[in-house]
């Protein structure tokens, strides 16, 4: 079992930058290393969206409207994973999750582990 929490959400102007961790612990954590982790957020009310992605090999993928705001990197030795928000903007206010190895591969795959979230605020 792996458990995982999310930590560095805040209030931040606009234009400023914030970066959360995710820290995964557990019997199962050392497996997080090897796994496809990802980056979601979401605002109450609307749809999951998908923020950031990286690989067990490290490559990474972004959402539209973070690419080349927001980086995503990983730790392994440290069991965390990170995003840096760059240049943020009001329509980054949400709740940010992170999750951890693909429980159901496809175009929209599931993951087996989720942190309960951070939250996100941006203020003009």
């Amino acid at each position: 079992q792996v458990q995982l929490v999310e930590s560095g959400g805040g209030s931040v102007q606009a234009g400023g930058s914030l970066k959360l961790s995710c820290s995964a612990s557990g019997p199962s954590s050392n497996t997080v290393g090897s796994c496809r982790t990802r980056w979601y957020r979401q605002i109450p009310g609307k749809e999951r969206e998908f923020v950031s992605q990286i690989s067990s090999g490290g490559t990474t993928t972004y959402g539209d409207s973070m690419k080349g705001r927001f980086t995503i990197s990983r730790d392994n030795a440290k069991k965390m994973l990170y995003l840096q928000m760059n240049n943020m903007n009001i329509e980054d206010t949400a709740v940010y999750y992170c999750a951890a190895c693909v429980a159901r591969f496809g175009s929209d795959p599931t993951f087996r582990y989720w942190g309960q979230g951070t939250q996100v605020i941006v203020f003009s």
